[in-house]
This record gives C-alpha cells, sequence and structure tokens, in this order.
C-alpha cells in the first residue's frame, strides 16, 4: 500500500522511519521478549527509555539544567487547568494572569484559567479575526500578574511568534503544542513550555511540561496531585502510571531528529516547505491566506478558495490524489495544510502541484 501524504493537524503524520522501527519492536523490545506495551514503569527496560527520551529532549532543545521536564497526560488541555493551579500562588490571591488573546486555542485557555483566577486579556487580535499579534507595545499588562500566557503558534488560526516576547521579570507561560522542536527556541526566556505531543513529537496520550526550578511548589491548595508539578517532578513523572507506549513513541521521533542534524537543521527544511505553500498562493488570485505575513505559521496553513462552493471538489479531488485532512478547521472552514516536521517537502511539492492543477481547471 502507498502511503499517502497526510496535512492533518493532530494526531499528524509521523517519520516512516520511526513507524517501522515501532513496527519491528512491538513484540520484542531489544530482546526483553515483550512489548513496550506490556513493559512495567517501573521495570529497568522502561526506565531506560524513558531517561534515553528526557535526555534526548534536553539536548534537542537545549534546556538548560535548571529546568524539569515532565511527562504527563491528560492533553495540552488539562495543562489549562494544571498552569493556573500551579502558578498562581506566585503572587498573592487574588492574583491576575495575563493572556495575549490571538486565537482559537489561547481562547480555550483563557476560558479554563478564568476558572481558577482573574484573567486580564492584555492583548487581543480576536475581534479582527486572529490574523495577526497585536504588537508588545500594545500590551496592557497587569501590575501584579503571576505570569503572561501566550500560544506561540496557533493551530487553527495559523499565526506564529517568531520570537519569545519580552514580559521582564514575570514567568512567561507557552503553548507550543504546534510547532515545539520545528525551530529553534531559547528556552530560557519561558518559565513554562508545555506542548501536546501529537503534533511534532509523537502520538496522542503524552504532554510534555518544561518547567524552571522556581516555578515548582506554589500550587493552589484544591490542585489534584496528579497535576502538581513538583510531585511529578519529584517522582521523575511516575506519579502514576505515566503514558509509556507514547513516552516510547516520543523517543523514536527525538532520536530520529537528532539524526536529521537537529533542530536547526529541521527549522531550515520547515522554512523551505512553508515558503513553498506561501510563494504559490501569494501569486494566486484563486487561494488566499488571511495571515499577515510577518506572524505566518511555518507549521499550519489556513487557506481558503475565491470560490468555496468549489470547497467540496477540491477535498474530494485531492484525496484522490492521496492528499488528505486539508479541510479547515470547523471555526473558521476553508482549508488548512499541517506541515509538521515529518512532513517530506515531496509532500508540499504534490499539494502544490495539485492546488495549480485544480485553479486551472476552473
Amino acid at each position: 500500500m502507498t502511503r499517502i501524504f497526510n496535512f492533518s493537524a493532530g494526531p499528524a503524520t509521523l517519520p516512516e522511519v520511526v513507524l517501522r522501527q515501532a513496527a519491528e519492536e512491538m513484540l520484542n523490545w531489544r530482546g526483553s521478549g515483550m512489548s513496550v506495551m506490556e513493559m512495567s514503569h517501573r521495570s529497568p527496560e522502561f526506565i531506560s527509555i524513558l531517561a534515553a527520551a528526557q535526555q534526548d529532549l534536553r539536548e534537542l532543545m537545549a534546556i538548560p539544567a535548571n529546568y524539569q521536564i515532565l511527562f504527563m497526560q491528560g492533553g495540552a488541555s488539562a495543562q489549562n487547568a494544571a498552569i493556573p493551579m500551579n502558578l498562581a500562588g506566585l503572587q498573592p490571591q487574588p492574583a491576575a494572569i495575563d493572556f495575549i488573546h490571538t486565537g482559537y486555542w489561547s481562547g480555550r485557555s483563557i476560558g479554563e484559567a478564568r476558572k481558577y483566577c482573574t484573567v486580564n486579556i492584555a492583548a487581543s487580535s480576536h475581534d479582527s479575526g486572529s490574523t495577526d499579534i497585536p504588537p508588545r507595545a500594545s500590551w496592557k499588562l497587569s501590575d501584579n500578574a503571576a505570569y503572561v500566557h501566550i500560544c506561540t503558534n496557533e493551530t487553527v488560526h495559523g499565526v506564529e511568534y517568531h520570537d519569545a516576547p519580552d514580559v521582564g521579570n514575570i514567568p512567561l507561560v507557552a503553548d507550543m503544542s504546534s510547532h515545539i522542536l520545528s525551530r529553534v527556541m531559547d528556552v530560557s526566556k519561558f518559565g513554562v513550555i508545555f506542548a501536546g505531543a501529537q503534533k511534532n513529537m509523537g502520538i496522542a496520550g503524552l504532554t510534555v511540561v518544561i518547567v524552571r526550578d522556581d516555578l515548582l511548589g506554589h500550587v493552589l491548595p484544591f490542585c489534584p496531585s496528579q497535576l502538581d508539578w513538583k510531585q511529578v517532578a519529584e517522582n521523575t513523572s511516575m506519579l502514576n502510571t505515566p503514558p509509556t507506549y507514547a513516552i516510547y513513541m516520543a523517543g523514536l521521533v527525538f532520536q530520529w531528529l537528532k539524526r536529521q542534524g537537529g533542530v536547526a537543521a529541521i527549522e531550515q527544511r520547515n522554512i523551505a516547505k512553508a515558503s513553498l505553500l506561501y510563494d504559490y498562493m501569494d501569486l494566486s488570485d484563486f487561494y488566499r491566506n488571511p495571515v499577515a505575513k510577518d506572524c505566518r505559521s511555518r507549521m499550519n496553513v489556513p487557506f481558503f478558495l475565491r470560490d468555496e462552493a468549489l470547497n467540496e471538489a477540491f477535498i474530494d479531488g485531492a484525496a484522490k490524489q492521496g492528499l488528505v485532512q486539508l479541510k479547515g478547521h470547523r471555526s473558521v472552514g476553508g482549508m488548512r495544510a499541517s506541515l509538521y516536521n515529518a512532513m517530506p517537502i515531496e509532500g508540499v511539492q504534490a499539494l502544490v502541484c495539485y492546488m495549480r492543477d485544480f485553479e486551472k481547471s476552473r
């Protein structure tokens, strides 16, 4: 069977070599006589898998020694509750949390945080359609903010921060779910980075939290133990049974990424892929991308056809060419192509070729 080009926003495409290795090791991991799925999380075999995955991620992202790497469950959405419960105690109650609202996922984070703390929308592009990032000079940060929360890549709206904004001494918290490991980022500029694994790191079920040591141990009294970062860190991500197979798969992806030359090398590939698609659309009057050019996402590219009555025909025709999962998010419509690390440039070339042929046929 020929593999398709899967442009899903997540769960997303994985490197084929990773899938083949996982298949080969399914019944017998390195002579253990069992699958990783069957291993005790306390066994020497799995502990070695966990340690290697954490170390590889630390090397790939150049994570400083004073940051903990936590492997957790519940998706990035669960961290929308965990973050205020872990960090609101940094300031006397009622602590404010500053949010920069740039799209669907920052909006979801805001809604969850309001259950626990006072929320201040310090800047927003929501009313203008979430097609840009408010200039830093326009942000109205609180005097007593416990932290500032941003979504550094909006999967739905296709808006991406190209660098970490300066918020002074206030901890900067970033949802990096859809572009972690896709570009070089200075971890030291952030207090907390969190991300679901199912886009650029592996499969659904694992959430990575990277947190600076001084931000541990400030939980609100009602924070569940499983969401208490300090307890998770003290138990090396095994406060309860961790998502063992998802950690194993992430570890394989980390090893694959190191073989590609690391994050700096994959970033150059991602620039080439995104440029190929954006450059074509910019020269076409049949397709349009609504995002301001200075904050276009390299990972998630939303676009619209000039005549949206042709949407279904576009999707059906693409599927026949082996190009799938191009339908846009239900909240915005249109189309969306997700170009994560594992998407080869051949997939983007095939998409542009199809888009060109579809335009010519109309």
